[in-house]
């Protein structure tokens, strides 16, 4: 299975429910794993699984408007992404949320914490600078410091939000703007479940499907 390319299949006969393999392409993995798909569909079975699943599908289903969805074959978003996880919070009666975020976005991280307050979370934010430790102290080289490589420059530490968060006792934690690389290290130490409400994009003010679209970022990417 090193020829995983769903991304390149036009029809997603999957998605239709089809699959007779005369229709797939020839690079669908579904030719060669039906063993797996049902090993895997029974672990959706196991009762802490189907419960986060579950609500994961009604998340989903509330976001959008259901008189347009099931009348008019319309689909209508009705909500964004940080009510989806206020919501799916509430519905999983989870009280303690985690919120890393990183010390370019304290203005975002703020507005996210108050708004998911409002829907009843505890919020525990942690910036990713928390420790005050220089880059160097980290085993960065002085000259891969975005700024003087002879002054102070604080280290990302998501090492450390984790911990921070996992002795909180969040039941899941939000990431807000963590680096490349840094985000990873974070959900690789975190004990809770893992979102992302900001993906850090500096060029496109966190916005990064842009890229994907616009012309004028043809030569950048």
């Amino acid at each position: 299975m090193d020829k995983l390319k769903c991304a390149f299949c036009k029809p997603k006969h999957c998605s239709q429910g089809i699959t007779d393999e005369s229709l797939l392409p020839s690079f669908c993995p579904m030719k060669d794993v039906k063993g797996l798909i049902q090993e895997v569909t029974k672990k959706y079975s196991k009762e802490d699984i189907q419960h986060f699943y579950i609500n994961s599908a009604l998340t989903e289903k509330e976001a959008y408007d259901e008189k347009a969805a099931r009348e008019e074959e319309k689909v209508v978003p009705v909500r964004p992404r940080i009510r989806e996880i206020a919501e799916f919070a509430n519905k999983m009666k989870f009280k303690k949320l985690g919120m890393a975020f990183c010390s370019g976005l304290p203005d975002e991280a703020s507005r996210a914490s108050s708004i998911l307050e409002k829907h009843g979370l505890e919020v525990c934010s942690i910036i990713c600078s928390c420790g005050a430790i220089d880059k160097t102290k980290m085993g960065v080289p002085p000259e891969y410091k975005i700024r003087d490589p002879k002054k102070f420059e604080a280290a990302c530490n998501p090492i450390l939000q984790a911990e921070l968060l996992n002795k909180a006792g969040t039941n899941i934690n939000v990431l807000i703007g963590l680096c490349v690389g840094h985000d990873m290290l974070f959900t690789m130490n975190s004990e809770a479940p893992v979102t992302t409400l900001i993906v850090k994009d500096r060029l496109t003010g966190h916005n990064p499907v842009i890229s994907l679209y616009s012309r004028y970022y043809r030569d950048i990417v």
